[in-house]
């Protein structure tokens, strides 16, 4: 009977650190998901501010800066991280496209505001890099967590999932980075 308390007071202990690991990566993956969504927001911020200056210089480019409008206003609204990669790779085209249109333009390429949200955005295309690389590292760890044995057998006991990446699409526009520099 003393043999019988001692391995269930053992295996709710081993439960009790196993459960807390868990919590613990979980937390984890959400404060670097929070970073990301606060150099997303950032970058969201600045895009008005890049389209209100070139608009300001080409005005004639209304189709290219409402796509640039379209596709901040969709990824603004992604809900899941495959919503979020997925709005972020079109963002990122969409910029392509607004940096080679202001290449027709010496005076925008010279103006402060613009060389300033230029720098602006490059810094926080920088940062939106650091914090994927944090989220994604976290992200395997609680993966792997829940995967091996024999904590996958208390995660799945305890509804764990794994969680998915915030990767970039291979083939889309994110491929090769946003070029601001003129």
């Amino acid at each position: 009977m003393l043999i019988f308390v001692i391995i269930i007071v053992a295996v709710l202990i081993i439960g009790v650190g196993v459960y807390n690991s868990l919590i613990r990566s979980r937390n984890r993956v959400e404060e670097a998901w929070a970073d990301i969504e606060v150099q997303l927001k950032r970058r969201y911020d600045l895009i008005p501010n890049l389209v209100n200056t070139v608009k300001g210089f080409a005005a004639q480019e209304s189709g290219v800066l409402e796509r640039v409008t379209e596709a901040r206003t969709r990824a603004m609204g992604a809900q899941t991280v495959q919503e979020h990669q997925q709005d972020e790779n079109m963002l990122s085209g969409t910029l392509k496209s607004l940096f080679a249109v202001a290449e027709n333009y010496p005076d925008l390429k010279s103006n402060q505001n613009f060389l300033q949200l230029q720098n602006d955005l490059t810094d926080t295309e920088n940062k939106i890099q650091a914090a994927r690389r944090f989220y994604n590292g976290n992200v395997r760890d609680f993966n792997t967590k829940i995967e091996v044995f024999p904590t996958n057998l208390f995660a799945q006991m305890l509804g764990f999932t794994k969680r998915a990446f915030f990767d970039i699409d291979d083939n889309g526009p994110e491929q090769q980075p946003v070029e601001v520099k003129f």
